[in-house]
């Protein structure tokens, strides 16, 4: 598969960069691609919710009234769920979200959604993305250049670029 490259400015460059049809030609499993984003969203739960139990209340454990005679129900403890500041009954306790997947339906996933962008027509190739100081207004004429001012975009680069971090991080809809 054939894509144009582009310069910094959105204009064509006349050369076409070549993609791997085995990443950018599959055919899509959408499955895969929402498993791989479920396991995203479990992960990013802590799982710390928690309150306490009878047991884990700090108070006497003395019998508060006398068994028969009150004309009330019979209360062996504070701690009771029952009382004001008592134990919570089947309270939430801390659980482990995550979910395992295997590494090639990962894959598969990556892949299907390369896929589905590449049909989208929605890559793009740009050459000397590169810049001397850390400036937002710079990034935000590359954007504008590249006709991506109001979208959402995810640049990835050959290797770290500080100076494009510090100039794009300050912007909404940018990941990189």
């Amino acid at each position: 598969m054939k894509v144009a490259v582009l310069d910094i400015k959105g204009k064509d460059t006349g050369r076409k960069a070549d993609l791997s049809d085995a990443v950018y030609k599959i055919e899509p499993n959408n499955h895969a691609i929402y498993l791989d984003v479920k396991q995203y969203r479990t992960h990013q739960r802590q799982g710390t919710h928690k309150t306490k139990e009878r047991a884990e209340i700090v108070g006497s454990t003395r019998k508060i009234k006398k068994q028969k005679g009150t004309g009330t129900a019979r209360a062996g403890s504070i701690k009771s769920p029952i009382f004001r500041g008592g134990g919570r009954i089947f309270g939430p306790r801390p659980k482990d979200y995550s979910l395992k997947l295997n590494k090639n339906l990962k894959r598969l996933a990556r892949k299907s959604a390369l896929s589905i962008k590449s049909q989208e027509k929605a890559i793009m190739v740009v050459e000397d993305f590169n810049f001397e100081t850390p400036k937002t207004k710079e990034f935000i004429q590359v954007l504008k250049g590249l006709g991506l001012e109001n979208k959402k975009s995810l640049f990835v680069l050959g290797d770290s670029n500080n100076n494009v971090y510090l100039s794009s991080r300050n912007l909404g809809g940018s990941e990189n």
